[in-house]
């Protein structure tokens, strides 16, 4: 792509009224976004930010452990999706194709946290569930059992369960076929029941 501007797209502060593209919130009005960002306008792509950043940073948190990485995997995916926007054909679902970006980010990102920090993973371990109790004896069963899952059946879990994202949704974003992501669903609630039955009596 070329002639794009060299800002990156905005991804931690909200747009003001000036800056945002006058266009409706209707799902028509997208592509034209898309046709308009990939010509280089940066304030339609910082519009496409502000629709997607919330969905995109759900996908991130159910797989990353912390809030701060959640947010660091957004900005890195929104930067990406700004640089690779030329690639993308405007006739397919942007929000499948930008979740696929954030979740292979949030992917890399768990990756490399885990051979880094192997040792102190049970204790900084963040849970994707929003429980307010967050010093409560079921928090803390929660976080010592989501991190004995996969990261991908943790995120199967977080995403449906949690966020309600459909299989196909799941399926889209991780890059499984749909059968695949239900089979892991399963499994995942399978291993979860167990592990907190296990955990009952030793926290």
């Amino acid at each position: 792509m070329t002639g794009l501007a060299v800002r990156p797209p905005l991804v931690q502060r909200p747009l003001s009224m000036t800056e945002r593209p006058r266009v409706s919130e209707r799902p028509d009005d997208e592509r034209a976004l898309i046709l308009a960002a990939q010509r280089g306008r940066i304030e339609a792509f910082d519009e496409l930010v502000r629709r997607h950043q919330r969905r995109a940073y759900v996908v991130a948190r159910s797989i990353v452990t912390t809030h701060e990485d959640a947010e660091d995997v957004v900005q890195d995916a929104f930067l990406h999706a700004w640089k690779a926007i030329g690639r993308f054909l405007p006739d397919q679902a942007f929000a499948a194709w930008l979740h696929r970006i954030v979740a292979n980010a949030a992917l890399d990102l768990t990756r490399r946290r885990k051979v880094r920090d192997a040792d102190e993973l049970p204790e900084t371990l963040g849970s994707p569930f929003r429980d307010p109790a967050e010093a409560g004896e079921l928090a803390t069963r929660l976080k010592v059992a989501l991190a004995q899952l996969t990261d991908r059946q943790r995120a199967v879990l977080v995403m449906h369960d949690v966020e309600g994202f459909k299989h196909s949704e799941i399926g889209a974003t991780l890059g499984i076929p749909e059968g695949t992501a239900r089979s892991d669903l399963h499994y995942a609630r399978t291993q979860l029941r167990t592990l907190l039955g296990n955990l009952r009596g030793t926290l």
